[in-house]
C-alpha cells in the first residue's frame, strides 16, 4: 500500500540534543527538496535510564522509534546507525544512508592534552567496551572508567576535575558545532570506531513506497552505505551485538582493475576484543558490490583467529528490534 500524503512529514527522534540536531539535519535537506517537513518527540527507555547502556540491552535506544514508525505515529525514523540491533525489523525499511559524518573518536582532556600526554593513573571515561579494549591494549597505564550520558554530562565530568579525558564520537561533537572541544582526534590506526560510527539510518514502513523512493532520492549516498554495509555485516558475523568490543572501519577507494578502468573498491578492516584482553586485527579489499560478503568474509577471518572468545554477554542471541 502508498500512501497519499498531504501534511508535513513528521520525523521521529529522540528528545537529545544530538538526535535532534542529526534529524534537524535531514528535516533541513527534505525541505530543500520541497518535502514539507517536522520534528516528532519520541522518548525511549534509554533516554529515561541512567543505567550502563550494556545493561540496558541493544536497540534500547531504538525500539521506541521503531514501534512509534510502525504505528503511524510518525513518518520516518532517524537512528544513529551504530545503535541499530544487527536483525532488521521486517515492518521497516531501510530507505537511506546519508553521507557519513566523521567516524573517528574523539578526545576531551583536561590542559589540552592528547591521549599519549596523559599520565599513568589518569582517569578515562567512556561507556564503551570497545573503546576500553582499546585504550587498554595502547599500554599507557590510564584507568578507563565506565560511564554514560548525554555529550554535555559527559565533557561535563573532565570540566569539573571528576575524570582526566572522556572518549566520545567526532560525528556527534560536529553535529552539535563543538568539534573545536576535542583536544585530539583520535587515528584509526589507533582507535577503531564503531560500526556504522559517524553513519545515520533512516527508516520508514516498509509499504509506504513512495516516501521510500523519496527518501533514497534525496537522502541516499551509495558510497556510505557499501562502507556501512561491510561494517555491519562483519558486526553481525561475529554474531556481536553494538556494545561489544569491536571495531570496524571501511572506506570506499577508488582502485584500477586489471583493464586499467577506474573502479570502487572496499578497503575494510576490524579489530576484536577478547575475554583475556588481546585485540585481534584483520582487513580485507575487494568490489564495493561485494560489501556484505567482505564483511562476512573478515567476521570468518577473525573467529578463525579467536574472536569466537569475545565476552558471552556480548555474544548476539536474537533479534532485539521490538
Amino acid at each position: 500500500m502508498t500512501e497519499q500524503r498531504t501534511s508535513a512529514l513528521r520525523i521521529g527522534t529522540r528528545p537529545s540534543k544530538l538526535a535532534m540536531a542529526q534529524s534537524g539535519v535531514i528535516a533541513e535537506r527534505l525541505r530543500a527538496a520541497g518535502h514539507d517537513a517536522v520534528l516528532v518527540d519520541v522518548s525511549t527507555p534509554g533516554d529515561r535510564s541512567s543505567a550502563p547502556v550494556a545493561e540496558l540491552g541493544v536497540g534500547v535506544f531504538v525500539s521506541a522509534l521503531r514501534d512509534a514508525l510502525a504505528r503511524g505515529d510518525v513518518d520516518v525514523a532517524v537512528h544513529s546507525y551504530k545503535d541499530l540491533p544487527s536483525a532488521p525489523d521486517p515492518r521497516l525499511v531501510l530507505a537511506a544512508v546519508p553521507s557519513r559524518e566523521d567516524p573517528r573518536d574523539a578526545l576531551v582532556a583536561r590542559d589540552g592534552k592528547v591521549l599519549g600526554e596523559l599520565p599513568v593513573g589518569a582517569r578515562v571515561g567512556t561507556g564503551s567496551p570497545r573503546r576500553r579494549a582499546q585504550i587498554d591494549a595502547l599500554g599507557l597505564g590510564l584507568d578507563v572508567v565506565a560511564i554514560r550520558g548525554n555529550v554535555d554530562t559527559r565533557i561535563g565530568k573532565v570540566r569539573s576535575g571528576e575524570l582526566d579525558a572522556v572518549v566520545v564520537a567526532a560525528a556527534g561533537l560536529r553535529r552539535l558545532g563543538r568539534i573545536d572541544e576535542a583536544t585530539e582526534l583520535l587515528d584509526p590506526v589507533q582507535m577503531l570506531p564503531a560500526p556504522a560510527q559517524g553513519a545515520l539510518a533512516i527508516e520508514c514502513r516498509i509499504d509506504d513506497l513512495d516516501l521510500a523512493r523519496t527518501l533514497t532520492a534525496v537522502l541516499d549516498d551509495e558510497f556510505t552505505r557499501a562502507a556501512v554495509s561491510a561494517e555491519r555485516a562483519t558486526l553481525a558475523g561475529l554474531e556481536a551485538d553494538c556494545s561489544a568490543p569491536i571495531g570496524a572501519l571501511a572506506d570506499v577507494v577508488s582502485d584500477l582493475d586489471d583493464d586499467g578502468r577506474a573502479v570502487d573498491r572496499i578497503s575494510l578492516r576490524a579489530v576484536v576484543g577478547t575475554t583475556d584482553g588481546a585485540l585481534l586485527r584483520a582487513s580485507v579489499t575487494g568490489d564495493m558490490d561485494d560489501a556484505e560478503k567482505l564483511g562476512a568474509a573478515l567476521a570468518a577471518e577473525l573467529l578463525d583467529m579467536g574472536g569466537a572468545s569475545l565476552p558471552s554477554e556480548n555474544r548476539w542471541i536474537g533479534s532485539s528490534n521490538r
